[in-house]
């Protein structure tokens, strides 16, 4: 028996520890799958969004981490991310998705998820539950967020 699937999707899952250099990890995932599938035309700013989220997760939750691309039959590419606080930030939260302010000239951060709501497509997110560990350290994954973003290209 075959497996039908539609022409041109795919998807690639990547973990990724509580580590300073899971941004860095993740830009060349994003970079390396992207310019293998032909998706030069959203590369860049898919690689900047992926970037952000995956830095905000560093900084704000203490667990693993969860990325996903997938190309959908439509041509679009889905990203999406796990971690393991059931926080869901701006512009993710519920319809009407909360707005992300703009942050003064003069600070140091605030400007990635303002990012997300400005370049992505659609985005959304859903707090999974609470935090709850598996045990040996590692995070159940019923709980946490799911945060994911859309690129047309």
């Amino acid at each position: 028996m075959r497996t039908v699937s539609p022409p041109h999707t795919w998807a690639y899952a990547l973990r990724l520890p509580h580590d300073p250099r899971a941004a860095r990890v993740a830009r060349m995932t994003v970079r390396s799958v992207l310019a293998s599938h032909g998706r030069a035309e959203v590369l860049d700013a898919v690689e900047l969004l992926t970037s952000e989220m995956v830095t905000n997760t560093y900084l704000h939750t203490n667990g693993p981490a969860s990325l996903r691309l997938t190309a959908l039959a439509d041509g679009r590419l889905r990203v999406g991310l796990w971690d393991s606080h059931p926080r869901v930030p701006a512009p993710f939260g519920r319809p009407p998705h909360d707005h992300v302010p703009l942050a003064r000239p003069d600070a140091d951060g605030g400007r990635g998820l303002r990012l997300v709501q400005e370049y992505a497509d659609c985005w959304g997110g859903m707090s999974l539950g609470s935090l709850g560990s598996t045990g040996a350290g590692t995070f159940d994954r019923r709980s946490g967020k799911l945060l994911w973003f859309e690129m047309s290209g």
